[in-house]
Formats: structure tokens, sequence, C-alpha cells
């Protein structure tokens, strides 16, 4: 029987992101690390390997493959209510002890995730929008583990459906090149950024680092892309009103627009013995986000407990205009305009 990295090996065809370096390495583009691979061996994230010098990458299958509201992302300023056909690979360049998807993301570097090789389904492009389709998908979304180090594959699928006339999106740890941004430029509509914390320390821990990702949000606002930020608050590691206070401004340097996700943890992976995030926090949390400037604050993973911050209000009248109760929009009130009805304030997304 193969073994995990016999599978993925085998569903892997010739990249596009890297840059050959002496005596047949290669150095690889795909994301931050920018790992100088040699003949026979594999970047930090396992899943991108250097065969004879020509770098080899994930294709031609997906290990999850699902449809829900986009609201679940999370997008909120993003076709509110549309449905979106999600779909994931293996693998991650981060190694969070509190990722909620570690079973794929891990593959290959935690002996534990060994399970995830059960998920593999083969598929294509075609089959995957044709997927979308029929489910009356209007959006495909790239996530569950980290969707640059497979960006090759999504560039595919991408194409294929903007054919078709679907919007596209990542849900992405922000650790991005500036090379993997203009490559997805043409394909990509949305991205959503994680941003885990606001110390170089604690980013490092977790396989990355701070710049990095505030460079990811700055550059994909630039070029266009839809970009919403979640941080996930996790109580004593990132929840500090100093901490918060950090993250929110530096949101408000690229734009007051930028709508911001406080979200719940619950215990997980190596962090099952961590304190589960309370509506309070998320309170706090938001109160914190407002009180910087931002215009758009939102809480989420306790549907039904965190009051009004499941809803979109204009920043002008302080209208309600999208009103949720979880993923699901019960009320649209935004004009095809992308404006407020009450006032004409132009609001900040995508809405048609």
């Amino acid at each position: 029987m193969a073994t995990l990295s016999e599978k993925l090996e085998a569903l892997s065809k010739p990249g596009s992101l890297f840059e050959p370096v002496k005596d047949g390495a290669v150095r690889c583009l795909a994301c931050a690390h920018r790992c100088l691979i040699k003949p026979g061996a594999r970047g930090i994230c396992q899943m991108r390997l250097n065969r004879d010098g020509q770098l080899m990458v994930p294709w031609g299958y997906v290990a999850g493959a699902a449809v829900d509201p986009i609201e679940k992302k999370p997008f909120m300023h993003f076709l509110p209510g549309a449905k979106a056909l999600t779909f994931g690979m293996l693998g991650c360049n981060f190694h969070c002890d509190f990722c909620q998807n570690w079973v794929s993301s891990q593959a290959l570097r935690d002996p534990a995730s060994a399970s995830s090789g059960n998920y593999i389904q083969l598929a294509t492009p075609e089959e995957l929008v044709q997927s979308a389709k029929e489910a009356g998908a209007e959006i495909i979304a790239s996530s569950y583990n980290e969707p640059l180090i497979t960006t090759e594959w999504a560039v595919d699928i991408f194409t294929c459906a903007r054919r078709e006339g679907l919007r596209c999106v990542y849900v992405s740890n922000g650790f991005a090149t500036s090379e993997v941004l203009h490559a997805l430029k043409p394909v990509l509509d949305g991205y959503k950024v994680d941003l885990k914390c606001m110390t170089d320390e604690k980013y490092r821990s977790l396989g990355g680092r701070l710049q990095v990702v505030l460079d990811t949000i700055k550059l994909a606002h630039e070029l266009g892309m839809w970009v919403e930020v979640v941080t996930l608050v996790i109580p004593n590691f990132n929840d500090s009103n100093e901490e918060l206070w950090e993250m929110a401004r530096a949101l408000l340097a690229i734009s007051a627009d930028i709508p911001w996700h406080v979200t719940a943890f619950y215990p997980t992976y190596k962090h099952l013995g961590a304190e589960r995030t309370s509506a309070e926090i998320l309170q706090r949390a938001a109160d914190i986000g407002q009180e910087a400037g931002l215009r758009f604050v939102y809480a989420g993973n306790l549907p039904g407990r965190v009051g009004p911050l499941e809803n979109t209000f204009c920043p002008k009248c302080s209208q309600p205009l999208v009103r949720r109760s979880g993923y699901f929009v019960r009320e649209n009130r935004i004009t095809k305009e992308g404006t407020c009805p009450n006032c004409g304030e132009k609001i900040a997304g995508v809405w048609h």
C-alpha cells in the first residue's frame, strides 16, 4: 500500500511559482518561507517537492469539499447569503497548536494526522466548477488547509470558474509573497486573512512572521482584492487590550473599510486545556475595533450570543443593513448600487 507521501507525490504536477537556483535546487515563491528546495527534498509545507530540478506541486485532488453560506468563511461584505463551494487539499506552512483543521493541515508534519490520506478524492477543475453550479453556488473558495501552498491548483480551478461567471476567494493565513499575490490577481476576487497576534515572537512560534502578514493585507487591498481580516481571539494568547488595539490600528492604517472579525476559540488539537472565548471577550475586542475607527467589526463563532455584532450597519446613519443569525442572512437592505437605502452612503464590499 502506498504511503501518504507517495500518494501525494503521484498527485502533483510541475509548478510555476519557483525560480531555479544552482545545482538543481529551486526557490519556492508560493509563500514567504521562500524555501530553498534541493533535488529530492520538500519545502516546509511538505507538499511542494523538487523532482530533478523541477518543483512539483499538489494537483488533481481535494481532501474536503462542501457548500456553505459565504458567511461561514467568514465574509460579510461579499455577496451576502450566497452559497460558496469550498475545497481544500492537505498541508500548511504554519504549525499552530490551536488549528481547528489540524488533521488536514498538518499532513506529513504530525504523525497524528496520518488519517488525512483517507479524505483524498480525485477531482478536476471542471468537475469542481460543475459541482458548484449544480449546487447553486456563486463562489468557489480555497480553504481548510493553507491555499497559498496549492496556488497552482487553485489558479486552474479559478480560471475555469471565472469563465462560468463564478467569484473566487482565498481563506488564508496571509503568509504570502508579492509573486503569489500578483499571480492570483487575475483570478482572485476576495482574500480573507487571519491576523493571529501582534508580536513577532508569537508569530514565529506558529511558523510565520508578523510583518509579512501585515504586508499581505496591504498588498492584497492595493491589488483590488476584497479583503476581510479574522482574529481568532484566544484567552491569554492574544486577548489583551494592548494587543487588540495594535491589531485594530494596524488595519485602520490600511483602510477603515476592511471588515474585522473577532471570533471565538474552542479548545482543540494541542490547545485542549485552554479556556474558551466568552461572549464578553468578543464584545470587548469589538468595542476596541469600533473605538479605533474601523467601520465594520463583527463577532463570530458564538451565534445568538453577540447581539448586533452579527449584523452590518451603515457607518454614517447607523441603520441596520444586513441582519444575520449565525451564518444565515435574514435581511439584506443594501441597494444594488452598494449603498445604504436610508442615507445613500456607499458601503464598501462586493454586493453583486
